[in-house]
């Protein structure tokens, strides 16, 4: 039930409702989901929605097979994911998105974060190397981790190389979309909605952040940087 529970007032679900809403892209939005309260919550905010086989509802089943039962039952030419663990993913961010799929040509996309740190696989050095001069942050190659707050599909792609070769989550030509830092926080723990919580607070109109400086820096005053 982690997308029924409250985030600034609302559900954590509704937050991926409305920023597909004012995307204003979609011919439809869809909730998919086993559960028939979900059926409400779609009611309740004006959009669509997919009660999915129990089976494909277990922790082992596989997105794969998600994604595929959803088309086989709601016939398209592109399918987007949105996913509603990404609560601060912003209607514009979505169309930006959606703009560079198409610009590409690309069959299936999914979002991800640049990380520019020393990291290590296994104890050792991926993105730098021991022995040499350590390298500062911002001159390292980003890493990039999956975010999954979109992923998304030309779905004759996806259904012909699912039946080909058994997985399709990446499927023809495939593209990586960097998002920004707000949507690559992800709601996982009670400590991310917690952080979530904070953020959407601290964002409401009329509450924007400025960055300030001590008095011992008088020249810096008025300047909103880092």
């Amino acid at each position: 039930m982690k997308n029924l529970a409250i985030l600034n007032g609302k559900p954590l679900i509704y937050y991926a409702i409305a920023a597909a809403k004012e995307a204003g892209i979609f011919r439809r939005i869809v909730v998919n989901s086993e559960n028939n309260i979900f059926a409400k919550i779609s009611a309740r905010y004006a959009v669509e929605f997919y009660k999915r086989p129990v089976r494909l509802a277990t922790s082992g089943a596989k997105s794969d097979f998600v994604v595929e039962d959803f088309i086989k039952k709601n016939p398209s030419d592109i399918l987007i994911w949105i996913n509603p663990t990404s609560p601060l993913q912003s209607a514009d961010e979505i169309r930006k998105i959606v703009s560079y799929f198409l610009e590409k040509g690309l069959d299936s996309l999914i979002t991800v974060k640049n990380e520019q740190v020393h990291c290590l696989y296994k104890g050792k050095p991926v993105n730098f190397m021991v022995g040499e001069i350590f390298s500062r942050t911002q001159d390292l190659i980003p890493l990039q981790p999956f975010v999954y707050s979109i992923m998304m599909w030309r779905t004759k792609c996806f259904n012909d190389t699912l039946k080909k070769r058994g997985s399709a989550m990446l499927c023809g030509k495939s593209g990586f979309y960097p998002v920004s830092k707000l949507s690559s926080l992800i709601i996982k723990k009670k400590e991310d909605l917690m952080l979530a919580e904070f953020l959407l607070r601290a964002m409401k109109p009329g509450t924007g952040y400025k960055i300030k400086y001590d008095k011992i820096i008088p020249t810096y005053a008025n300047e909103d940087r880092i």
